[in-house]
């Protein structure tokens, strides 16, 4: 569920790197000025910084606009010592996910992770609406015991991110498989808008089976899949009285009873209304299971869920909440999703031990 502001006062941040990450993040957060206020990003010099806060230069000069959040969004082999300066002044930081993209870069930051407890990662697919609404429909028990399910919706690390939620799967001992399939595909869509393409190019596609023990999550992605219009989004949790498929849910109530339900969204700005296209909530049989916290701003989905875990990260950085993406699980989903990618590529079973993070150690 999204995360109230607790604080009459905006939270003070500010950001690292200027690219397509950070941009989408900054204008979700400018969006809601009662809540945030960008102090400012940090770039290369020369960068191009139009439309947005006032550009940096250096770190020192980011920190003495007293931010409580600095949201890091600079390749990974840039982060480390951007991220030392920052944490040591007391102020909390924000990581962009995946915080590596490769193997030794994951276990020299897994190595840190316990000396860093201010370091957050910015990963908001498990809090996409629709799919916060089916894990709490899930969580309030409408399939029963979950012991499967699927996600075709996103790449390897945020949909691993997703799955663990679902399943409530922990960061114990994983086996992966995979296998990878190519195929013609037309990709009419990309960041930047239309892209005019009408031939069919080769697009490979990863199958993947994540075995967690008690529960397999499977995956389903098909490279460019998250924009585009020819590929749609799948979601299955198998339960033990019933399943849940997208927004249909099949449960057994009784001995002799299956219920068929959906879960509703209801959005304002369609035919007979005069408001502007909003979510307002999500519902499953007259329940809510989740509620727009954030209305009046005329947010997307995908705006919706980096609002949300914008505001987690700002409850957290506030002492306020737990806080959105803790590192360490970042680090175990961001392994699995390099373990998918080996699988496909080896056609190996890959195995993911946990990696054990000593916070009896860590400073506070």
């Amino acid at each position: 569920m999204p995360t109230p502001n607790t604080r009459s006062s905006p939270t003070r941040i500010a950001f690292v790197g200027t690219g397509y990450r950070a941009r989408l993040l900054c204008a979700v957060a400018m969006a809601l000025p009662d809540r945030f206020d960008v102090t400012g990003m940090l770039s290369r010099r020369g960068a191009d910084a139009d439309a947005l806060p006032p550009r940096l230069d250096d770190v020192r000069e980011l920190l003495a606009t007293r931010p409580d959040l600095v949201i890091v969004t600079a390749p990974p082999e840039a982060r480390e010592q951007l991220v030392d300066r920052i944490v040591a002044t007391g102020t909390h930081v924000l990581l962009e996910t995946p915080p590596a993209t490769e193997r030794a870069g994951l276990e020299r930051i897994a190595k840190r992770a316990a000396s860093l407890p201010l370091v957050h990662v910015a990963e908001q697919y498990p809090r996409h609406p629709m799919t916060a609404a089916r894990i709490a429909a899930i969580r309030a028990g409408a399939i029963g015991v979950v012991s499967s399910a699927e996600v075709s919706q996103a790449q390897t690390y945020h949909a691993v991110a997703v799955l663990r939620a679902v399943l409530d799967a922990g960061r114990g001992p994983v086996t992966v498989r995979a296998v990878q399939h190519t195929a013609p595909l037309v990709g009419p869509y990309s960041r930047t808008g239309w892209t005019g393409e009408t031939t069919p190019m080769p697009s490979a596609t990863t199958l993947a089976t994540i075995d967690f023990g008690a529960s397999l999550g499977r995956y389903d992605f098909t490279d460019g899949q998250t924009r585009n219009p020819l590929r749609s989004f799948r979601f299955l949790a198998r339960g033990s009285t019933g399943e849940l498929v997208d927004d249909r849910i099949v449960a057994l109530t009784e001995r002799d009873t299956v219920v068929d339900s959906m879960i509703l969204r209801r959005d304002l700005g369609g035919h007979g209304d005069f408001e502007r296209r909003e979510l307002v909530q999500i519902t499953l049989d007259g329940t809510v299971l989740w509620q727009n916290a954030f209305f009046g701003a005329g947010l997307s989905d995908e705006e919706l869920a980096i609002t949300d875990m914008l505001a987690a990260a700002v409850a957290w950085a506030r002492d306020d909440g737990p806080g959105p993406y803790p590192l360490d699980e970042a680090i175990h989903d961001a392994a699995l999703g390099l373990a998918i990618d080996e699988a496909a590529s080896t056609g190996r079973a890959v195995r993911v031990e946990p990696v054990v993070f000593n916070r009896d150690h860590a400073p506070s």
